[in-house]
This record gives C-alpha cells, sequence and structure tokens, in this order.
C-alpha cells in the first residue's frame, strides 16, 4: 500500500512540475507594442521592419540596436555623421525624406527574433500612405515583406536584404540602389 501511495504522489509531484513549467513559460510571452509611425508630409521613402528589437523597445526607436546596420548604411549613404540619440535620427530621417514603420504593430515576442512573432496584428499603414509623399515601400528583411505581401497585396513593395547583425546576406549596394533618388531628388 506504501509503495503504491509513493508512486502515486510521484506522479503528481511529476504533473505538478510539469503544469507549472508550462504556465511559467506561459507567463514569460508578453504582447508587446511596436512604436507609432515616424513620417513627415515631405516623406518620400517608407522602410518597414518587422517589429521592435528588445535594444530598440529599450531605447524607444526603431532601429535601437548598435549592432543593427541600419543607421549605419545611412550615414554611409548620405555621407553624413547620424548621433547616436534619437533627436538627431529623427533630424536625419526627415531632412532626407525616410519614414520609419512596422508591419507589426503589436504581438506575442520572447526576444527579438522574427521568427518568434506570434499571435500579430497588422499595422495600418495607409495612414501613414495618405499622409506623405511617399514614391517608394521598402521592406527591411523578409518576415516584414511576407506579413505586408498578405495583408496589403495590392500595394508595391520591395524587399530589401534584412540590416540586422542576424543576417549574414547583408547588401549594401542593394539598400544604395533603392534609396538614390533620395540623394537626386528625382
Amino acid at each position: 500500500m506504501k509503495i503504491l501511495n509513493l508512486r502515486c504522489l510521484k506522479k503528481t509531484v511529476s504533473k505538478a512540475v510539469g503544469l507549472f513549467a508550462i504556465l511559467k513559460k506561459r507567463t514569460d510571452i508578453m504582447i508587446h507594442h511596436g512604436f507609432e509611425p515616424f513620417y513627415d508630409k515631405k516623406s518620400r521613402v517608407l522602410i518597414l521592419g518587422s517589429f521592435p528589437s528588445v535594444k530598440s523597445r529599450e531605447n524607444g526607436f526603431y532601429y535601437g540596436n548598435k549592432q543593427n546596420r541600419f543607421f549605419k548604411m545611412l550615414s554611409k549613404l548620405f555621407n553624413e555623421e547620424i548621433d547616436d540619440d534619437v533627436s538627431s535620427k529623427k533630424d536625419f530621417l526627415k531632412r532626407h525624406g525616410i519614414a520609419l514603420f512596422d508591419v507589426v504593430a503589436e504581438c506575442e515576442i520572447n526576444g527579438s527574433s522574427d521568427g518568434d512573432i506570434k499571435n500579430y496584428k497588422a499595422a495600418q499603414i495607409t495612414s501613414v500612405l495618405e499622409n506623405t509623399s511617399v514614391e517608394k515601400i521598402l521592406l527591411n528583411g523578409t518576415k516584414a515583406y511576407s506579413i505586408f505581401k498578405k495583408h496589403y497585396p495590392d500595394l508595391n513593395g520591395i524587399l530589401m536584404p534584412s540590416t540586422s547583425p542576424a543576417n549574414a546576406a547583408y547588401d549594401y549596394e542593394k539598400w544604395a540602389r533603392e534609396l538614390s533618388f533620395l540623394k537626386t531628388g528625382n
């Protein structure tokens, strides 16, 4: 009888530990909200990412991870230094007609990987397009592109190599080609 009770107790404890692990894992996942779009009426290009990284969420602005190539790429393209503070980044973007937004407005995510985006709500990008002079939409990475095409199949968007430090296939030249019209005014 004692052996049977001991087995039952072990099973009950094992189930409780498993349930606790499931509940703990579930509470680690939170719904995160993305940023408001950044643009003004003179914006000529809209660059859409997937969702802000942990570092970006901590810094309160797009591409806040210093390892991300985004602002370094823009600095090189326009031959202009961009200070690391948010107000300097915003000033640079406005002067060069660049609007930023993400295709995901909110989601469940643990970390920064696009592969961990779950149960998302797509962002409403039409308001940005209606209130700007956007001529071109660039999608920063395949996740952003696939979500964009799913929710906005009638809009033209160009898939760009992700500027994420996790992307070994980053291609500065493609970014330079697609953004060159901002330098010439054409």
